[in-house]
């Protein structure tokens, strides 16, 4: 019983939202202003006029006339609301934001703005009960920074919040002072536990570039849809791509969990680094479209879709990320990979959605398209379980199992010929991946024995394609100066020692100016061999750029040995590190179609209720 209330419930408030969109848009299409006479008098209150606009637009919904009639009202007494905070904020200056609270709780606006981050919070906290450290404010489609003020984070007047509580309380009220102090000591682990989670992904996609075998050291790497990896500029591996992506499982993780309020932050944290990606790269894979998608999923999921104007964006450039990593109608995808069966997944929950933003937008011919497309592909995408578990007994996976029938059209014996081959082209791609990675990592000890040090090396092979000739060439000929992209490695970073007079001497008898020689030697590490060269192809002295790196080697101080760490403090941050990275192993699948495998069972069940809204948009609210 208490099941078929929540639903009578949730269908309920679902029919009140799309009649207050196309009331919304009726009062649009009509230029009229519910906050004016005859619609509102002297005193604020409803007119008489208003019995027969509910009449009016009662006639054109086929609606309950006194439905309309209230919700009206609540959209005239919304009206008045925002009006009079203009009228406050045009005289004193004061602000006024919506804030959108978790579902239990109600709508509120927010009169005298605070000036500050924290005071924002604070006040919400203390007027629902909340603890500061378990919320989160999202406000034009980023999380409110405590470090900034209101005003630096584009707050103005009428803008709309969100706020996502991140644990229930109950339990705390009861437990007062002891949990309070639990929930702070948790709260700052939690802190650290994401700066574990960021360094444990630099760490991974630091490891790309130097580990051959990803067996006994597990690293971060990008592929296509093929399963081959994408090569990135050795300036970037730091930074945008591995982090984002590694960042995307973490969330894609909270959201298998259902734990929405967790994992909104953290996706919505990923645009700043997609961002930073090369347009190449985003056109290459899916991942950035599938992030739009997981966005909007969460603001459903939070029951805050109408909060945040974006949905619409987002979906849209779901779609267009779509057709430039798919091609036209999946041309580019079936041609590699010879289907889209799998891919369809994704389309479902991106028609899904639409349709559901266009309910709640008032449009409902555009959502019944958008959920009967929805409702299509839920029909071609249905696996029987018995042809799952015939599959079983073959010795594959469930995960497997799902994805190579989608991929054949639901025929179990296709579905295992192409999951016996997908493991081969994986087997034999990784061989050649991992055979790939040994011949760098050859090149670029090859370089590091020449002198040059291994970010110059990663540099040089990245511009010549890996091969190790040109890689000289771009040194030696095109670009000296590169050989001064020193490591962090402290053992390796040692220009600051200065040159043996032997080595001057050599370079004075070459006919090299006894400066010019030390400052050269100093550059380069005490090799004569490339101070000569580099000499020798500047007409005698160093380039501009590396007589600076001379000054400045001479103006910083060495390190003695009593600054250095101790064996005690390494091993700490050692031991960190390997646990950083073990919290991201947990959370990145093995399977590398994880976000294509869903038994959409939850679409299924949402594809049927907003049907039954669109459906019933005329009769819903009919009294006979």
């Amino acid at each position: 019983m208490g099941y078929c209330s929540c639903t009578v419930l949730l269908s309920r408030m679902a029919q009140k939202k799309y009649l207050q969109a196309k009331l919304t848009q009726f009062l649009r299409e009509d230029r009229i202003q519910l906050w004016k006479p005859p619609y509102t008098d002297e005193n604020k209150e409803g007119g008489l006029a208003l019995k027969d606009l509910a009449k009016k637009y009662s006639d054109r919904l086929e609606c309950c006339e006194n439905e309309v009639e209230k919700v009206i009202e609540e959209i005239r007494c919304k009206a008045i609301e925002r009006g009079t905070g203009n009228e406050n904020y045009k005289t004193t200056g004061i602000a006024t934001i919506e804030v959108f609270l978790p579902p239990r709780l109600r709508k509120i606006i927010i009169n005298r703005l605070p000036a500050t981050c924290t005071g924002l919070f604070y006040r919400i906290a203390e007027t629902f009960g909340f603890q500061e450290n378990y919320i989160k404010i999202v406000i034009n489609k980023k999380q409110l920074q405590l470090g900034k003020t209101l005003e630096e984070q584009g707050v103005t007047h009428n803008v709309k919040a969100m706020v996502l509580e991140l644990k229930q309380s109950e339990e705390d009220v009861r437990k007062h002072f002891q949990v309070e102090e639990e929930e702070q000591n948790k709260a700052e682990l939690k802190e650290k536990r994401i700066q574990r989670t960021k360094r444990g992904l630099e760490i991974l996609a630091e490891r790309a570039e130097m580990v051959v075998d990803p067996e006994t050291t597990p690293y971060l790497d990008i592929a296509n849809q093929t399963g081959r990896s994408i090569r990135i500029p050795p300036s970037e591996r730091k930074v945008s791509p591995y982090v984002s992506y590694g960042y995307h499982e973490k969330g894609r993780a909270f959201l298998k969990r259902k734990e929405y309020g967790i994992a909104l932050p953290c996706l919505l944290m990923l645009n700043k680094y997609f961002c930073e990606c090369c347009r190449e790269l985003l056109d290459t894979v899916d991942n950035y479209a599938v992030l739009q998608l997981d966005i909007v999923w969460c603001y459903f999921r939070l029951e805050q879709l109408e909060c945040l104007d974006d949905a619409e964006k987002k979906l849209n450039l779901a779609q267009k990320c779509f057709k430039n990593c798919y091609g036209e109608n999946h041309q580019r995808l079936v041609h590699i990979k010879g289907n889209c069966g799998k891919e369809k997944v994704l389309f479902l929950r991106l028609y899904l959605l639409q349709g559901i933003r266009n309910y709640h937008s008032g449009n409902g011919e555009e959502a019944r398209d958008y959920l009967n497309k929805a409702r299509q592909l839920f029909k071609e995408l249905y696996i029987d379980p018995s042809k799952v578990h015939n599959l079983l007994q073959l010795g594959f996976t469930a995960q497997e199992a799902r994805l190579g029938l989608r991929a054949c059209d639901g025929n179990v014996d296709h579905a295992a010929a192409h999951i016996t081959n997908r493991r081969e082209e994986l087997a034999q791609i990784r061989k050649e991946e991992k055979e790939k990675k040994r011949r760098r990592l050859e090149n670029i000890n090859s370089l590091k024995g020449m002198g040059y040090s291994t970010h110059a090396a990663k540099q040089a092979l990245h511009q010549a394609s890996g091969n190790l000739d040109e890689a000289l060439k771009v040194i030696l000929l095109s670009n000296p100066q590169m050989w001064w992209l020193n490591d962090s490695d402290p053992e390796t970073n040692n220009h600051q020692e200065s040159p043996s007079q032997e080595n001057i001497d050599q370079l004075v008898y070459m006919g090299f100016d006894a400066v010019a020689a030390d400052a050269a030697l100093r550059v380069f590490r005490g090799n004569v061999q490339l101070a000569a060269q580099t000499l020798a192809h500047n007409g005698g002295s160093l380039p501009p750029d590396l007589q600076l790196v001379v000054e400045d080697s001479s103006s910083t101080p060495s390190t003695s040995p009593s600054d250095s760490a101790g064996t005690s403090s390494a091993s700490t941050d050692e031991d960190m590190e390997t646990e950083a990275v073990n919290e991201i192993l947990e959370d990145i699948p093995e399977h590398e179609e994880d976000y294509l495998d869903s038994t959409l069972e939850d679409e299924e069940i949402i594809i049927a209720e907003y049907l039954s809204y669109v459906e019933n948009i005329k009769s819903a609210t009919k009294k006979n």
